[in-house]
């Protein structure tokens, strides 16, 4: 009798665990606790992240990412300007003592868009053995530690994402530059495994916009970073003593290797801002930009010192012409002063009005400009433009020209097959046409006569509008106006005919001295890291945007 209602008494005992134990799932599952944490699929999360690269697009704000802070940037190295005489960043200026976030979209990308967001992408991909996502997720966060410092210089990097500060310390450029390195290596461990949840299929899901889901391609632009962290100290004595020319070369080699490869942002195009283009008609947020006179001018012969009688039929492919179908560019710092009106270029969007900033109707938008033009990170030319300059510092000068030829040669590529649109049929770029252009010497010389000045005009023009931040670098390098020790006969300068404002043009701030880096964002860093700004000099000294870049320093 006993063993019987000991028996009934287990039985029923466990029936009300199971009973509590089904019970408080149910509530639960019905009842969230608001406090508890909730792991999102990181399928969802990385579309947002890979947006937050051009003009991420959220409720708590827009246009973080390389796109909106190049439409300032794109003055200081001449790429366009605005139809304003006297305008602040074609003077190499800055709103010193005003609360506006310019030049603050790398750094709101970097911190906010990827930010928390990588993070999560990391943990929860381990926890589920999603290694490609895990992988992805340090790809880009070593993407941003190598944009954000080339763009501001000293940022936080070890105290970054602790919650637990309102207030982080600032490391140096020399400490983000390795722990990009770092981080690359670590990105590709993962990139490379194979095991637990790694799905192809899968990892489209949240990359649909990128890559869709190649895991090889992202090794690839791995290795683009890697290249790019090498050939960015390329002016610095340590570059030499330290075989970095060999490592630029290496991860270049690795990186994209054809068009097919290169890294493009895509969208979608529909009746919303953030499924279109930032520099298409419908976002209209390039109405007031024209092309520079110094583009203009190198794209067609008229620079003395470059390419000097060179029509590069490229021009109607990344320009605009004017109404006297001819090309022709504004001095950012002078805007429509001293250009007649008819030689006034259109503006990115084929409005012939001069003063327009409107989109033309129909829409004839070309290249980078359209609603749905896919937008590069980083492609197969600039990669050759890496090899040519490591290679041609080393003195393989044989092997300089290959690479700067490849470097031409695809970009053409690039234009007629992911840019064909709206180009005038009389235009077009036909294989006769590109082998006319590789077989002129003033554009393609010999080995014997190759020069940096070559190399870095052909990178300048093949980052056009796209790659304002990695030819900004390439720019302070050379501190504008450098000499190229490579030159033959009478020393020019790398950036042939480049003239940066100067005297009254130049922003009174600026002191005489050209801008090397961007403040801190305003709408953090000036509220609350106030302590951290005044112990770098961002925050006392007027001039702070001209203290020379690390990469940049002999």
């Amino acid at each position: 009798m006993r063993n019987k209602f000991l028996k009934s008494f287990l039985f029923l005992g466990g029936f009300v665990i199971l009973c509590n134990t089904s019970c408080k799932k149910k509530i639960d599952d019905a009842y969230l606790n608001p406090n508890a944490a909730v792991v999102e699929p990181i399928e969802s999360i990385l579309p947002g992240v890979i947006g937050s690269f051009t003009a991420f697009y959220s409720s708590a704000g827009t246009g973080y990412g390389v796109q909106a802070d190049g439409i300032l940037l794109g003055r200081y190295i001449q790429y366009w300007g605005t139809t304003t005489n006297g305008e602040l960043y074609g003077q190499m200026g800055w709103p010193v003592g005003t609360s506006s976030d310019n030049t603050g979209s790398v750094w709101a990308a970097v911190y906010y868009g990827q930010g928390q967001n990588v993070n999560k992408i990391i943990r929860w991909g381990t926890e589920q053995e999603k290694w490609d996502y895990v992988g992805v997720g340090w790809a880009i966060r070593a993407w941003g530690w190598l944009e954000l410092t080339n763009e501001y210089s000293d940022a936080p990097l070890k105290e970054a994402f602790n919650t637990s500060l309102s207030q982080f310390h600032y490391d140096t450029q020399p400490e983000f530059y390795d722990s990009c390195r770092a981080i690359c290596f670590r990105a590709l461990s993962f990139l490379n495994r194979t095991d637990g949840n790694v799905s192809k299929a899968n990892l489209a899901i949240g990359d649909a916009y990128f890559y869709g889901g190649d895991v090889n391609k992202w090794k690839k632009f791995v290795y683009g970073i890697l290249a790019r962290s090498y050939i960015d100290l390329s002016n610095k004595t340590l570059y030499q003593t330290n075989s970095y020319g060999d490592s630029a070369i290496k991860y270049a080699s690795l990186a994209m290797t054809t068009n097919d490869d290169n890294a493009m942002v895509k969208v979608s195009g529909g009746l919303t801002s953030a499924v279109n283009n930032y520099f298409g008609p419908f976002r209209g947020n390039i109405g007031t930009l024209r092309q520079s006179a110094y583009i203009a001018d190198l794209m067609s012969g008229r620079n003395d010192s470059a390419f000097k009688g060179v029509s590069d039929p490229r021009a109607w492919y990344i320009l605009r012409e004017n109404q006297n179908n001819t090309f022709k560019g504004f001095t950012p710092w002078l805007g429509t002063s001293g250009l007649p009106t008819a030689d006034y270029p259109k503006n990115f969007w084929g409005n012939p009005t001069p003063s327009s900033t409107a989109g033309s109707t129909p829409d004839s938008s070309r290249y980078v400009y359209q609603n749905t033009s896919p937008w590069p990170m980083m492609t197969a030319s600039e990669m050759q433009f890496i090899i040519a300059e490591a290679q041609l510092r080393k003195g393989n000068r044989a092997a300089a020209l290959t690479a700067y030829t490849n470097g031409i040669s695809l970009n053409f590529d690039m234009l007629t097959t992911t840019y064909p649109q709206n180009i005038p049929a009389e235009r077009i770029i036909t294989p006769a046409v590109k082998a006319a252009y590789l077989a002129n010497t003033a554009a393609v010389p010999d080995a014997s006569t190759l020069t940096l000045s070559h190399i870095m005009l052909q990178k300048y023009i093949a980052l056009y509008a796209w790659g304002v931040q990695q030819t900004w670098v390439d720019m302070r390098k050379f501190h504008y106006v450098d000499l190229d020790p490579t030159s033959v006969g009478t020393p020019k300068q790398v950036y042939a005919g480049f003239a940066p404002p100067s005297g009254i043009n130049l922003y009174a701030t600026n002191y005489g001295k050209y801008v090397y880096r961007n403040r801190p964002r305003y709408n953090s860093e000036y509220l609350y890291d106030v302590p951290e700004l005044t112990r770098i000099g961002a925050y006392q000294n007027l001039d702070y945007n001209t203290y020379e870049m690390w990469f940049s320093m002999k």
